[in-house]
């Protein structure tokens, strides 16, 4: 197939990877589509895998990789391709299943964000055809496609927890298939304290409150007719939850979208006060560039003031955190004779010695729910130009929590090393599932190995 519209050229992952279900039963192809313009299939009618492997999305997948849709339209997930780059081929069978669905419990809010696609304003609920999602289909669907699922995002456009069921919901997703991981997003109005603190036995995974401001004259601004200490009470009624039961999950995250009326310093250092005080795991900034006349002049990528927050920012890593001493750092030394390179042979064992200090003021935990967050020392195999070979070469475990400022060492064991010649290990701690330090900053060690 030959596109006539090179200027519009793109490349997606999302139809191989990722199904959205609307609160009507519908499926659409990405989280960009608030009036379900993109439809796939029906829950209603069919099943995931009509759906999954139906003839639309095989057509649309067979596009892609010719480099692009007229399917898509004004998408704003497509990812441009440059002039002479080749579409990324991949099978237009993508398995009976996705791995990763959003699913969508109504389309309607409780406030009003200003100038928001999904504001009760804008008739997004008129795009649906039913007001919520219904319990039954929402069981017929996890039940399908739970099995095969590795994460469902649960939230879409619209406040989830408006849906009376919606705690219910989260509950029978972990109760049935609890590999998946479960996180949601929520303005954190709707909730009940009880229902705040009956979410975090659910066994969801991750909660995100969107709360931009620490006052409440700054936060109307935006969040139109919301409440701040509302959204602060059920914040930190979880918070409490996980404390009073001993809970490490779910990770509580607060997101503070930046605008021209809370982004000063002061509002900015009452946050991460507040943050700090309810115990939240982490605190970050959301860069956006809109509403036109609102959105953050000061923190507009690439000037100063944005440089110096940016590893506090949403989308700079996953482990950036603007909880003062939140964000982990790590000191790797490794353990070799007066500093030469390590030396071993081709496909024989290898043990390196190294020592790490803990250099934040919160533990890296040793363990984890299915093995997601526990912190290991990770050796990244390189060449010696530094160019990656094996980014997972080998992982060592911590013997114990490390506490904020305390040292432990340890044992990393290379099971097998690779064809004689010279290489670079690359000493990292990796947040599993989730992040390598170096993403947010912290230092790295390299040592030279020798393969005989």
């Amino acid at each position: 197939m030959s596109l006539n519209f090179l200027a519009t050229r793109f490349r997606c992952t999302w139809p191989w990877d990722i199904l959205v279900m609307l609160c009507d039963g519908r499926f659409v192809c990405g989280c960009a589509d608030p009036y379900g313009r993109r439809v796939l299939g029906d829950a209603r009618t069919g099943t995931v895998r009509d759906t999954w492997t139906g003839p639309t999305i095989t057509a649309l997948r067979q596009d892609l990789n010719n480099g692009g849709s007229k399917f898509c339209g004004d998408c704003a997930l497509k990812l441009p391709l440059k002039k002479d780059e080749q579409p990324p081929q991949r099978p237009v069978d993508a398995g009976p299943y996705p791995g990763r669905m959003y699913i969508e419990c109504t389309a309607a809010c409780n406030i009003s964000c200003n100038q928001a696609c999904c504001a009760p304003e804008s008739g997004i609920t008129r795009t649906r055809q039913a007001g919520m999602l219904d319990f039954e289909l929402f069981k017929r669907v996890m039940d399908e496609a739970g099995p095969r699922l590795g994460r469902v995002d649960f939230f879409n456009y619209g406040e989830a927890f408006l849906h009376k069921r919606a705690v219910e919901m989260c509950e029978y997703i972990k109760a049935n298939f609890p590999h998946i991981y479960l996180y949601t997003s929520t303005n954190g109005l709707a909730l009940s304290e009880e229902n705040a603190r009956r979410l975090v036995h659910s066994g969801i995974d991750e909660v995100t409150f969107s709360i931009d401001g620490a006052r409440q004259e700054s936060y109307e601004k935006y969040r139109q007719r919301g409440k701040l200490e509302i959204a602060l009470r059920n914040l930190r009624a979880m918070a409490d939850e996980k404390r009073k039961t001993g809970r490490s999950l779910p990770f509580l995250n607060w997101r503070y979208i930046l605008f021209t009326w809370n982004d000063s310093d002061e509002e900015m250092q009452q946050a991460r006060q507040m943050a700090q005080e309810i115990g939240v795991d982490r605190l970050c900034w959301e860069i956006t560039d809109h509403p036109e006349d609102a959105f953050s002049r000061r923190f507009v990528p690439g000037s100063p003031d944005y440089e110096a927050i940016r590893r506090e920012t949403w989308d700079d890593s996953n482990l950036g955190n603007a909880i003062p001493g939140a964000t982990p750092r790590a000191l790797i030394e490794v353990k070799s004779v007066f500093g030469l390179p390590l030396v071993g042979a081709r496909r024989r064992p290898l043990t390196v010695r190294a020592r790490v200090r803990n250099l934040s003021q919160r533990a890296f935990p040793n363990d984890g729910a299915q093995g997601r967050r526990l912190v290991r020392l990770g050796a990244q195999l390189c060449r010696p130009d530094g160019s990656l070979i094996n980014l997972d070469f080998a992982r060592a475990d911590l013997p114990r929590p490390l506490e904020g400022g305390g040292v432990t060492e340890l044992d990393v064991h290379l099971k097998a090393l690779p064809d004689p010649g010279r290489y670079l290990l690359k000493f990292d701690m990796v947040s599993e599932g989730v992040e390598w330090f170096e993403k947010c900053g912290s230092p790295t060690t390299t040592q030279p190995l020798w393969v005989i």
